[in-house]
């Protein structure tokens, strides 16, 4: 019989190979650059850990190569309240909510068995967002708050749902590999995975809108939604794997690549499984994320939106995060270091860094003076092709 330490040993070692078959699998492999570093104590320590094992990845990332194309689509725009999106910092009168657009990004890439793969990043499904208990609750108190509706137009469009604007790409269900998103507040995966059993108020069992395409999600995220903290409720579909074959899920552990120029960076903080996108283009490399809403999140400096700038100079932070939920401040701060650190300068101005929101902060001039300093508006690159599976 092992003793106690050798059946420790064995239990890590057969996780290690579970995870490694698991990455197998989706053709893609862990990141070295990055172990143990979130456990480096004490906490000034481990954020200079993140910062310096940023660095040292971004080197080796950028030598492996580059995506086939990129591309971001528009889904929707949502209301969301501005004391969450820049940390309380804002110090001007203005209204409580502000507008966020979602915006989906299509990825192809080959990974590293060499196979060509497309990947759908963020295909929120909004009538599954609406269900999160934070959504739902918001639209019961507009309808009750006299003009409030009025507000709500303004800020609610609907542009497209994720399987139809596939289309407009050249794309079908048939030609996507995997879907994922950073997190998995508000969002209903059985919208995008199906359903054995109908969605409350319809009649009918879901199907998938990517046909046999897998959802690549960190362990830990998945595990959220499975048994969700009270601190956590408000921001997830509570019943969203009612049905769903879990065997639709790719789970993996901390960060991976997926490929030459793309990877999933595991940045805990906003909630304990988010994780960002990174891409390597023709211009370098760029970020997807929610850790803020826009660009004066990560570069506070720059910001002219009253109180972002203010915040940045009395607290001495090189970031202010988007704040709806604070599972770690720590980690969440440490996490967009990690993302600036990857970042590459604007092509268009070098001041800026090539971060995508995936929910970003419309430039309505109606919201004014809550508008982004400056605005990527979305990306692309190379050319979106079908058939290649």
């Amino acid at each position: 019989m092992p003793a106690p330490q050798e059946d420790r040993t064995m239990t890590t070692q057969a996780h290690d190979q579970s995870l490694e078959d698991r990455l197998a699998a989706i053709g893609a492999r862990s990141i070295p650059e990055f172990e143990g570093v979130h456990d480096v104590w004490p906490r000034g320590d481990r954020l200079e850990a993140v910062r310096s094992a940023a660095r040292e990845y971004k080197t080796r990332f950028t030598g492996q190569g580059q995506v086939s194309a990129v591309k971001s689509l528009d889904i929707a725009s949502a209301p969301y309240p501005v004391k969450f999106g820049f940390h309380t910092a804002v110090s001007v009168p203005h209204s409580p909510l502000i507008p966020i657009i979602n915006r989906m990004l299509v990825v192809q890439y080959e990974d590293w068995d060499g196979r060509a793969r497309t990947l759908v990043f963020e295909p929120t499904v909004p009538d599954g967002s609406a269900e999160a208990p934070f959504f739902s609750k918001l639209v019961a108190l507009m309808s009750r708050i006299p003009g409030a509706h009025l507000g709500e137009k303004v800020i609610v469009n609907y542009y497209n749902e994720p399987q139809d604007v596939l289309a407009t790409v050249g794309l079908t269900a048939r030609d996507i590999d995997f879907c994922a998103f950073d997190h998995l507040h508000v969002q209903d995966p059985r919208m995008i995975l199906g359903s054995s059993t109908p969605v409350p108020g319809e009649s009918r069992t879901r199907e998938p809108i990517f046909g046999d395409a897998k959802m690549l999600v960190n362990t830990r995220e998945l595990a959220t939604l499975q048994s969700l903290h009270p601190m956590q409720w408000a921001w997830y579909v509570e019943d969203g794997l009612d049905g769903v074959d879990m065997d639709k899920f790719a789970t993996f552990e901390g960060d991976i690549e997926l490929g030459p120029g793309i990877a999933l960076l595991w940045t805990p903080g906003h909630t304990d499984g988010n994780h960002s996108l990174v891409v390597n283009t023709p211009d370098g490399v760029w970020v997807s994320s929610e850790n803020g809403i826009a660009l004066d999140n990560w570069q506070p400096e720059l910001s002219r939106i009253p109180g972002v700038g203010l915040y940045h100079r009395q607290y001495g932070r090189e970031v202010c995060p988007n704040g709806n939920t604070l599972e770690d401040s720590l980690d969440q701060y440490d996490s967009m270091i990690k993302e600036k650190t990857l970042a590459d300068p604007s092509r268009d101005d070098p001041r800026w860094l090539q971060i995508l929101p995936s929910s970003e902060l419309a430039p309505w001039k109606r919201f004014w003076p809550v508008v982004p300093t400056h605005h990527h508006g979305g990306i692309e690159y190379g050319t979106i092709t079908p058939g290649r599976r």
